[in-house]
């Protein structure tokens, strides 16, 4: 597997210094890719643009850019304008969002996430091709019928014939559709005895398109505290899962939530939604049990992260995600220590003690891939509780 970085976004309590200093550690040490998302705060191509111009060899990626947050045409312009300004670094991840953000703040409708999604590929596929974009479709008319609108072509030649796309994708219809118009799979709270069904379920999406699984990203976010005691450690991530499976969308529509009972945490799930609607924040993450977040992160002293990493690889998976909560030094210590750790299961090089970063040799790229996200300040309290983490991905 290779490593990744994934940044987040920008909020009141990170620093974008500190978040360039660890894209730039990440790119020293061969990892292949750092991703940037977006809510409704910081945007997320803004900030790959800067971060392209700062680094050389490490590949970036929206994780993701919002479908209701731009045209389908405004999209492709920005991929091939990253695409370009980054050498060929560019790496496309869309998603839908919530029907919060969607209709509250976009003016979106949400309805029919997966047919609004097929569409909005296609078009950004379409006008990234340099072909004349005209589409019939139930969300998008390009051009505008009985007006003076013509159908255009991008006039950016991209370095790429072709850009890759991942889907943030939930639901088994959705990581169908992904398996079907996209080039990876960008999943949340994955646990590895399930990849199976997801692989089916991609598998099934492929062969509606005519293709293998095989070249397809999976990329999981696993989250990863390291400590002498994994019920410690989980307890970190507990506020993390509580914002997602209680306070992602409305209690009607939650993706996670569902996701969670899925894995036969109904009675859990529930209960913490409930607590986390009615803004007991602590109390919901206490409600999340530590069996659901061991199986869906890597927590405890890292020789035992390195044995749960097992699984994941045997998954197959080809991007895995990893959170720990840790200064910036730690951070990049950390980030070093998993580039060592990906050639041993043992991880014995990954001993805690006074290690400085440049003491680790760089990897080449061709063997790591890393994804970061920035911590927040020390004890800081806030809703956005996945503020307080930061994520790694590792991908093969």
């Amino acid at each position: 597997m290779r490593l990744g970085l994934n940044l987040g976004y920008q909020t009141a309590w990170s620093s974008h210094t500190d978040q360039l200093a660890l894209a730039r550690e990440a790119d020293r040490l061969g990892y292949s890719v750092v991703w940037v998302a977006e809510a409704y705060g910081s945007d997320s191509p803004t900030v790959l643009a800067w971060l392209a111009a700062q680094t050389s060899r490490i590949d970036v990626g929206s994780a993701i850019m919002q479908i209701p947050a731009r045209t389908p045409a405004m999209t492709a312009m920005t991929a091939a304008t990253l695409d370009l300004l980054s050498g060929g670094r560019f790496r496309l991840g869309l998603g839908v969002s919530g029907p919060q953000v969607s209709e509250g703040w976009h003016g979106v409708r949400f309805g029919k996430p997966l047919a609004r999604t097929r569409e909005y590929v296609e078009i950004v596929e379409r006008a990234l091709s340099r072909t004349n974009v005209a589409y019939d479709g139930e969300f998008y008319t390009l051009p505008l019928p009985d007006g003076p609108g013509k159908a255009l072509r991008l006039t950016l030649h991209p370095v790429r014939e072709h850009i890759p796309i991942y889907l943030a994708a939930v639901g088994p219809k959705n990581l169908e559709l992904a398996g079907e118009i996209a080039d990876g799979w960008l999943a949340v709270f994955y646990a590895p005895e399930f990849s199976a069904e997801h692989r089916a379920q991609l598998a099934a999406g492929r062969a509606k398109a005519g293709r293998e699984l095989a070249g397809f990203d999976i990329v999981p976010t696993v989250p990863v505290v390291i400590g002498d005691d994994m019920a410690s450690c989980g307890e970190l991530v507990r506020s993390y899962a509580a914002l997602y499976v209680g306070g992602m969308g409305s209690r009607e529509q939650n993706f996670y939530n569902r996701l969670a009972v899925r894995m036969g945490y109904a009675d859990a799930a529930r209960e913490v939604q409930d607590l986390y609607l009615a803004k007991r924040h602590r109390d919901a993450a206490a409600a999340v049990p530590l069996e659901f977040v061991d199986r869906t992160s890597l927590l405890g002293p890292v020789e035992r992260v390195a044995r749960c990493q097992i699984p994941m690889k045997a998954a197959n998976n080809t991007i895995e995600t990893i959170a720990a909560r840790k200064r910036r030094e730690e951070v990049m210590l950390f980030t070093a220590l998993l580039s060592r750790a990906q050639r041993s299961t043992q991880c014995c090089a990954a001993e805690p003690g006074p290690i400085e970063p440049k003491s680790v040799p760089a990897q080449r790229r061709t063997t790591t891939h890393c994804v970061l996200r920035a911590a927040s300040r020390p004890g800081h309290e806030t809703g956005n509780l996945h503020d307080d983490f930061l994520i790694l991905k590792l991908a093969r």
